[in-house]
């Protein structure tokens, strides 16, 4: 049995269907989960919850954690602490591997010019404290002889679903025939992860015994792009306008008066103010794997939209 905890995302969902090449006993866990594969088994479940965690855990024998809280500090500070705790102590009490499906908010300031699976720990953003925190829950667990398991990180991913930033920002404007937005800074580079090449990449990896007790990253395409970059990639593919719009710092902290996201988004900063530039090497060496480009995710993604997928 292999279990996803939070399987409703976009993560959860592209790694359900990775999984079917790996098992035919898939159980999806969360508050309304929905099936991706005719044979995947559903639980439902608070995360927040010890018993419903120990519930959805029993009996797994990798769990996958790729759950997605509230984009608020004060409900990571609240919740991620114990959900990790919960998670880890199901996973060590019923012998199952972990799989954490992690950000790189733990790496911050210039550390985010090339972040590598040796990168610091080294948060500058309050998100990223917390983030930090977690991490080393699950590192002191591995420490401890106790727990197996992974960390995968991914960078900012981009795929077809709702609430990624290359989508609000750039896809959604461009479809309304308005400038397209890019946060901060549009000229530094800005690595981003396709969402199935992570979900595939995280099956992987929870299917690869000898992987376990490392940090990944996801594959990721090397050729990074200037924000300004992503925008016309997007144009030339919709048949839109590269025209754009950027948001500086000043501005977004002004509209956090009025909108709290660009509040929570203010000291995330750092990942666009300069070069943020996500290295996949190690994973891409070791499983002999080619991240999607980003021409081809684009393009793809853009198709998909167009059909209503």
């Amino acid at each position: 049995m292999q279990t996803i905890l939070g399987a409703g995302g976009a993560i959860g969902i592209e790694l359900a269907r990775s999984l079917k090449k790996y098992t035919g006993d898939i159980r999806l866990a969360g508050r309304n989960p929905k099936k991706v594969n005719g044979t995947d088994t559903l639980v439902t479940a608070n995360l927040l919850n010890r018993d419903d965690v120990s519930k959805a855990v029993k009996g797994s024998e990798v769990v996958y954690l790729t759950v997605g809280l509230e984009y608020k500090t004060g409900v990571w500070r609240e919740q991620w602490p114990p959900l990790m705790q919960y998670v880890i102590d199901a996973c060590v009490e019923n012998n199952a591997r972990l799989v954490f499906f992690d950000n790189v908010y733990a790496i911050g300031g210039d550390n985010v010019k090339h972040i590598t699976e040796g990168s610091p720990i080294s948060p500058s953003s309050k998100k990223g404290e917390i983030r930090a925190h977690i991490d080393r829950l699950i590192l002191a667990g591995i420490e401890s002889g106790k727990l197996k398991a992974i960390i995968a990180r991914s960078a900012d991913f981009y795929g077809a679903g709702n609430n990624m930033v290359l989508i609000e920002t750039v896809y959604k404007n461009l479809a309304k025939n308005k400038k397209a937005q890019w946060l901060f800074n549009a000229r530094t580079k800005h690595s981003f992860t396709y969402t199935p090449d992570a979900g595939l990449a995280t099956a992987m990896l929870g299917n690869t015994p000898e992987a376990f007790n490392q940090v990944w990253n996801l594959p990721t395409d090397s050729n990074i792009l200037t924000g300004e970059e992503w925008i016309t990639l997007f144009a030339m593919e919709m048949g839109k306008s590269s025209k754009y719009q950027v948001v500086p710092g000043w501005m977004v902290k002004a509209i956090s008066l009025f909108v709290p996201l660009f509040g929570e988004l203010y000291e995330m900063r750092y990942q666009y103010d300069r070069d943020y530039f996500f290295d996949s090497s190690k994973f891409e060496k070791q499983f002999n794997f080619v991240p999607t480009t980003y021409q081809d995710g684009v393009k793809a993604i853009v198709q998909e939209l167009k059909n209503g997928k």
